[in-house]
């Protein structure tokens, strides 16, 4: 098995050490953050990265072979296996308050970098049963229309103001949490209504996935309050909440301050590489399944995580994405990076081009 295979093997990292967190409890509940949000980004100031991209011949080899899908795959039952673990273990009369709420936060990790992410990349690929493993992983953390929203909204729209999910200049992070969550859910209402209009379907019918997902949603928390009560019904949204903003910081920092330039009344520019913040450190890329390398992902969104490319006129993050998404938890300090980054930036001849 070459390096490049291999390193994938390190996605697993994340959900063993959530499984550890709540398995082990006490002090060893907070394994799994620390490792995220601590070790991680000091290691990707030492780890970072390369540009280097693969040769046609390459690509296409790896864009064929089967092991990168298999990786993908085997998150899908992790992600459930390790929901229904929390389930039992937050359960347990047995532990103290505190303990609940670190085994909580731990599988909030998890519904964000399995439950959101791995849905992201799978929500992207073209068969039924890839599609289907997307919603199981969504609906284990309640953003179900997050797959209808991302795939036929934010992709259209990503960096204009009309996209919910991309951060306007001078936007801290926590209005663009309530902003985002709240407007892409009534898009992904908008964006299937205006469908089921123009195939002449009925909105109160089976047809109707935004439907059928608040069902599902609201299904599930039904079943966790009658089997486990209101009490661990709690403990869940909260880990699904923790999901779900995990995602919505990194939409956060993907294309702040970033806008593409209007063509006439009603159309924009083409979405290309400047429109998306950049990052090829290695850990990051890793436990982010290649997201970090957002640039390639909006410029063509069906290319496999493992084959996205760097471009020397995106622009480059002065990090890793999970020392960005820390660092855009303190906003007086991420206007401070980011503002001169962007500056930085426009100077060069590709930053020009922005809006």
């Amino acid at each position: 098995m070459n390096a490049h295979k291999l390193k994938y093997i390190l996605v697993f990292i994340t959900p063993a050490l959530i499984f550890l967190s709540i398995y082990l409890a006490g002090i060893w509940v907070f394994i799994a953050p620390i490792y995220v949000f601590g070790l991680i980004p000091i290691l990707e100031f030492i780890f970072t990265g390369t540009n280097k991209n693969f040769d046609k011949l390459e690509e296409e080899i790896v864009k064929k072979d089967r092991y990168y899908d298999y990786v993908l795959y085997l998150l899908v039952p992790i992600q459930v296996a390790l929901l229904v673990y929390f389930l039992i273990k937050v359960d347990n009369p047995q532990y103290m308050l505190w303990e609940k709420l670190g085994m909580t936060i731990a599988f909030g990790l998890s519904c964000g970098a399995l439950g959101i992410n791995a849905a992201h990349e799978l929500g992207h690929r073209n068969t039924w049963y890839e599609q289907l493993m997307s919603k199981i992983l969504l609906a284990s953390t309640q953003y179900l229309h997050f797959f209808i929203e991302h795939n036929r909204g934010h992709h259209k729209n990503v960096s204009t103001d009309e996209d919910p999910a991309s951060s306007r200049y001078g936007e801290n992070l926590y209005s663009f949490y309530f902003r985002s969550v709240k407007d892409s859910w009534f898009s992904a209402w908008h964006l299937e209504t205006d469908r089921l209009k123009k195939a002449n379907l009925s909105f109160w019918s089976l047809h109707n996935e935004m439907l059928i997902y608040q069902v599902i949603q609201a299904s599930m928390l039904l079943l966790i309050y009658f089997i486990f009560g209101w009490k661990v019904m709690l403990l869940y949204i909260g880990a699904a909440t923790i999901g779900f903003l995990l995602l919505e910081t990194v939409n956060y920092i993907e294309h702040y301050g970033l806008r593409r330039k209007k063509v006439g009344e009603a159309y924009y520019e083409k979405t290309l590489p400047i429109h998306s913040w950049n990052s090829n450190h290695s850990l990051g890329r890793i436990l982010l399944l290649e997201l970090s390398r957002h640039s390639d992902h909006h410029y063509m969104a069906n290319r496999k995580y493992q084959i996205l490319r760097h471009f020397d006129d995106s622009p480059q993050m002065p990090a890793g994405y999970p020392a960005m998404m820390l660092l855009s938890f303190f906003p007086p300090l991420w206007f401070m990076v980011m503002h001169k980054q962007i500056e930085k930036y426009k100077a060069t001849q590709e930053g020009i081009a922005l809006a």
